[in-house]
């Protein structure tokens, strides 16, 4: 094989793992502008029309997934570490994954979206997914590695303050009377996978950070 040829090959492969990676990164931002929009609709209809653009984009996200994984089973050659390869895309994957699974809750429990406990861990999901889906475009060139960095802060941020969210609401559960056995375990379910939802973020930000180190 000529030179030329084979570093054509080996730019080409580097590019499936980034377009594929691009396209993982809409779906995850898209995922979380749906989830908050949820969360602000009252009509229920609406409400079931959302929840079915979720579970369509969650099929997407487990399709391009899925490309990611056989890639990275045919090539030998990967624009950066395997192990973080495959770290970020099950990072990536699982962002989803508990976006879907905390709208299917809210549907099969008959639990009111618009709740303000799950308006706020919705709406700062929706700022995670965005910088998630921003460090992972900015993945090809490392052009823009100060804001790369001062996304992953922020999403540290945003970590602990879902945290604080989630603790605070679960105790107001545990102390309200009005809340019985049945309406607790529904409830701290739900707000659990989105709690769950930014933990995945910040997984997703130190690999992220992990990739930085190693390479920039």
């Amino acid at each position: 094989m000529a030179i030329g040829s084979f570093f054509s090959s080996f730019l080409t492969r580097n590019n499936v793992f980034y377009e594929l990676f691009d396209k993982v990164a809409v779906v995850v931002d898209v995922m979380g502008n749906l989830a908050n929009d949820l969360s602000l609709e009252k009509d229920k209809d609406l409400q079931a029309k959302i929840i079915y653009q979720i579970k369509e984009k969650e099929k997407n996200n487990d399709e391009l997934v899925g490309k990611l994984f056989i890639e990275l089973s045919k090539n030998f050659i990967t624009p950066f570490d395997r192990e973080d390869i495959h770290e970020l895309a099950t990072a990536l994957d699982d962002i989803c994954d508990n976006i879907y699974a905390a709208s299917k809750k809210i549907h099969l429990y008959k639990v009111d979206p618009t709740i303000k406990e799950i308006q706020e861990l919705s709406a700062i999901n929706r700022e995670s997914c965005l910088l998630v889906s921003k460090i992972i475009f900015d993945l090809k060139d490392m052009k823009n590695m100060k804001q790369m960095i001062e996304s992953i802060a922020v999403l540290k941020q945003l970590e602990t303050q879902s945290d604080d969210v989630f603790d605070r609401t679960i105790q107001r559960l545990f102390d309200s009377p009005e809340v019985d056995a049945k309406e607790f375990l529904k409830l701290r379910e739900i707000y659990s996978k989105l709690e769950s939802v930014t933990d995945k973020c910040e997984d997703a930000a130190n690999v992220v950070e992990s990739i930085i180190v190693k390479y920039a």
